[in-house]
């Protein structure tokens, strides 16, 4: 197995454990990162689908196509969602935690991308 292959199915695992948290494990999920449900139970529903299952499926799908656009595409989730982070540092405020996922999803992001394309 050559280095992009085991990188591709890395992060495509990474989004599958990430996500799978976040869809089946919503409140540990929110207290880590400061989140509160209002009580409508919206805010848990938002986390299962956008921090959650979506990661999940993204990865299960970048694995069952495995071309190197399915996987590129996995990188662009991850710069996303560095976009939106980076949108917060800059407009809300900094935060440690904040700057460590911005990194975080910037490096995936750009190695899926990279490497793929």
């Amino acid at each position: 197995m050559d280095l992009v292959t085991i990188l591709n199915v890395l992060i495509a695992l990474l989004s599958i454990g990430f996500g799978a948290a976040g869809w089946l494990a919503p409140g540990y999920t929110m207290k880590t990162v400061d989140l509160k449900d209002g009580g409508s139970t919206m805010g848990t529903s938002e986390v299962r689908a956008a921090s959650g299952a979506l990661f999940v499926v993204a990865g299960i799908g970048a694995l069952l196509l495995w071309t190197p656009a399915a996987f590129a595409m996995l990188g662009f989730i991850w710069l996303g969602g560095g976009v939106g982070r980076l949108t917060s540092l800059v407009l809300d405020g900094r935060t440690s935690l904040k700057w460590k996922f911005f990194a975080a999803e910037l490096v995936i992001g750009v190695l899926g991308i990279w490497i793929n394309i």
